[in-house]
């Protein structure tokens, strides 16, 4: 694999930061716009001199509304990141039932985490455990108040010092490499689309229910009603389309790339390749963590939890998996 330097790649996730800023408000916008479009669309039709309707775009309407609805949707948009983004530490710690831990507790753990801190001149960050007997651990925060390597007690019961030195350590290098504030910007961003198609399906859904098809009605209503549905139908799937693809860019901007420059930083910073390799070999017989049901913040983890899925499940999350496979890991870093 090319090596990398941790500037390099600090520098490549502070631009891909910043793309991902710019690019999340226009595809929104981009959407609204859409959206504006088709309504303007499909709900003006003129009549010709034998009632039958005609559609066109009334761009001067459309430009209209998008400048009104401008404001009101960059506005919203922005409190909602800007509120996420600061208490990304709070709903992480909700979503994981993670608990602070202090030297007192641990003594072990805290000293492991102190030393490759030293070790590579990085400020300590906050230590967090999660009571739970799978193995697994993540990084995450946005700068040095927030910067947290979390564990599960199975984790720190189950794996040795060096083996344990080798996972804090590819956390730490996330955290120097500036991954955890790219992946805390991309879990942002896909919650605020994914809150958008919730509520756009429910209204269709409710709009499916109670309109359009009620038998009384005339049949000039009824398929009224019937292109109605169609047509809100239609405004979802585009609508739907667009946020997949939108999550397509996140995890193509958060590279699978960024797991193997851990695992060698990790290496590099505990002195043992070997060790860290033995470790993901524990961590992938059993990663997968009762109280994560958010493939956000699965994706946060050394090992997705995700990824204990079998068949048909296991390989439809492989295809759009943030992390590469274990085995591909485990075989680099021997060969070190």
């Amino acid at each position: 694999m090319k090596y990398v330097g941790i500037h390099t790649q600090q520098v490549k996730n502070n631009i891909n930061s910043i793309l991902l800023l710019i690019l999340f408000p226009v595809i929104l916008l981009a959407m609204v716009w859409l959206f504006l479009t088709l309504v303007n669309y499909g709900c003006n039709p003129y009549y010709d001199d034998y009632g039958n309707p005609h559609y066109d775009v009334y761009w001067q309407d459309v430009i209209d509304q998008f400048l009104l609805a401008l404001p009101w949707v960059v506005g919203i948009v922005l409190v909602w990141f800007l509120i996420a983004y600061f208490s990304n530490t709070a709903m992480i710690r909700r979503a994981t039932g993670a608990k602070p831990l202090t030297r007192k507790e641990n003594m072990r753990v805290y000293n492991i985490v102190e030393n490759l801190t030293m070790a590579c001149g990085m400020p300590m960050p906050q230590i967090n455990i999660i009571d739970d007997p799978q193995l697994n651990a993540f990084a995450s925060g946005i700068d040095e108040k927030t910067y947290t390597v979390t564990l599960t007690t199975g984790i720190i019961d189950l794996l040795d010092d060096e083996e344990l030195k080798g996972v804090v350590g590819h956390e730490l290098t996330h955290i120097r490499n500036k991954d955890t504030r790219l992946l805390i910007i991309s879990i942002i961003f896909v919650g605020i689309m994914s809150t958008i198609m919730t509520v756009a399906t429910r209204v269709m859904m409710n709009m499916v229910r109670f309109g359009g098809l009620n038998s009384r009605r005339s049949s000039r209503d009824s398929k009224g009603g019937g292109a109605a549905i169609i047509f809100v139908i239609l405004i979802a799937i585009i609508c739907a389309a667009i946020g997949y693809l939108f999550t397509l860019l996140t995890r193509f901007a958060i590279s699978r790339k960024r797991e193997f420059l851990a695992d060698a930083g990790g290496a590099e910073l505990c002195g043992n390749p070997l060790a860290l390799a033995s470790a993901l070999r524990k961590i992938s017989g059993d990663p997968a963590l009762g109280k994560i049901n958010r493939e956000d913040i699965a994706q946060l983890f050394i090992i997705n939890p995700k990824m204990a899925a079998h068949g048909f499940s296991k390989f439809m999350s492989g295809l759009f998996s943030t992390h590469p496979s274990t085995e591909e890991r485990i075989r680099i870093l021997e060969q070190f």
